[in-house]
């Protein structure tokens, strides 16, 4: 099998590793400062006060988009091959996985496929919850913890389960 990916791209990816880690995968929480600055130097377009934390795991900072207040929590995964973007005061929860690739069983050669992720603002993807390729979650709808997003979730509305199901529809009671 080829790599989908240049080498160029692949380099890339490398030398983005090693700069995260260096600069930031070591520094103390509270520097959100400092990791926004960094990302942006990589490309990614950072709002005002986005909290990165150092364990956040970002495939390519040049496909991310973080809106002003954004979070994205310790172990929390940003497989970004496809642009993904948080919308403003936006969560992505402790071991979540925003994942905007796969492959193509169908296909001998298994070629990879790709779709953005955009969460609306005040989404929350919570802990370990999965959001596949091509999904959005509305502003402030919520994917609840441990579930996988296989659809939109629409504005207001609460998904949990696998596959995350509408649990609580826009507007009603908590």
């Amino acid at each position: 099998m080829v790599s989908s990916f240049s080498l160029q791209h692949r380099l890339a990816r490398a030398a983005w590793k090693v700069t995260w880690l260096v600069l930031c995968r070591w520094t103390p929480r509270p520097l959100h400062v400092w990791r926004a600055l960094v990302l942006s130097l990589w490309g990614a377009r950072v709002g005002a006060r986005c909290h990165v934390y150092p364990g956040a795991i970002i495939w390519a900072p040049w496909q991310l988009t973080l809106g002003d207040d954004a979070c994205v929590a310790d172990g929390a995964e940003i497989y970004n091959v496809a642009p993904i973007t948080l919308g403003a005061r936006s969560v992505v929860s402790q071991g979540a996985y925003l994942c905007a690739a796969s492959h193509d069983h169908r296909q001998a050669d298994f070629p990879m496929t790709c779709a953005p992720i955009h969460l609306g603002d005040r989404a929350w993807v919570a802990a370990r919850a999965i959001v596949l390729p091509g999904i959005t979650i509305g502003a402030g709808a919520v994917a609840g913890a441990g579930s996988v997003v296989t659809r939109d979730i629409p504005d207001g509305c609460v998904a949990a389960g696998n596959p995350a199901r509408i649990v609580r529809q826009a507007g009603d009671a908590p």
